[in-house]
């Protein structure tokens, strides 16, 4: 990479390394909340209320690397707020029967703890290229994919070895459907295609700011609920039918506040 695009890596400083690491363990206990609400709570109700990382994104953005807010952005937030508090009301109708109300309960605050921690993720990532690496050039992209990944993945395998789970992942291949062959697909798969998302999730801060990627992030909210009906017959109710609604129209007033020119500051 470097010797194509004639550049050099950007040097290792204390404080771009600790940003590094500071970066990989929020982004092992992100994965670590979204995991626990994906088990609890069903696909189509998880990725709902994990839209609301893009309120999330726009406050952080706003105090850290100081994004620009306006009205429609501000009303985008009240009414993702407003569409995550109709799920809240109708929790009991998609619960699935071996889930308690304690773990239901626990898998809504999961997800929107990870959802603010991935919006607080965006700004800091954004901040890293103000202060440390810049916006020189592509290559600074993939230099902090890889040394954040890389961070989160130890810890992720630190936490993973303590707690003996490469055993029950062991016994579990044994029990999924299709068998241990289809277990390994879909681990390397579910590697391939997050390391996409978070590149191409990087590649937006590096070229727009954490409200953008805010924006593109949560694209994925009506197509994961969707194919989580289609695909895994998830329950889907008046009041999802109706927060979905609502979820697209905070997209939609988000969007047309980026494109407007009344900021606030």
């Amino acid at each position: 990479m470097y010797l194509f695009h004639n550049t050099s890596p950007t040097p290792l400083s204390i404080q771009l390394f600790c940003s590094y690491v500071f970066l990989g363990f929020l982004s092992a206990a992100d994965n670590l909340m979204y995991a626990y609400a994906y088990a609890y709570l069903p696909a189509s109700t998880a990725a709902l209320l994990a839209s609301s990382s893009l309120a999330f994104s726009a406050l952080f953005g706003f105090w850290i690397v100081n994004n620009k807010l306006n009205a429609s952005v501000i009303n985008a937030i009240v009414i993702i707020t407003a569409a995550m508090t109709i799920i809240a009301l109708d929790s009991d109708s998609d619960r699935y029967p071996y889930v308690s109300n304690s773990q239901y309960i626990w898998g809504f605050v999961w997800d929107i703890l990870g959802s603010a921690l991935h919006g607080l993720i965006f700004a800091l990532s954004e901040w890293v290229f103000i202060k440390f690496l810049g916006r020189r050039s592509f290559h600074v992209v993939l230099e902090q994919q890889v040394m954040v990944s890389f961070c989160a993945f130890l810890f992720t395998t630190i936490g993973v070895i303590i707690n003996k789970d490469f055993q029950g992942m062991a016994s579990e291949a044994k029990t999924f459907k299709g068998g241990v062959t289809a277990y390994n697909l879909v681990l390397i798969w579910s590697v391939i295609t997050f390391q996409l998302g978070v590149l191409g999730a990087t590649g937006i801060l590096f070229l727009a700011s954490t409200v953008m990627a805010g924006v593109l992030n949560a694209v994925r909210v009506p197509v994961t609920s969707i194919a989580a009906v289609i695909l895994l017959n998830d329950p889907m109710n008046g009041f999802k039918i109706l927060s979905l609604v609502i979820t697209f129209w905070g997209f939609a007033s988000y969007i047309y506040g980026t494109s407007t020119g009344s900021k606030l500051s």
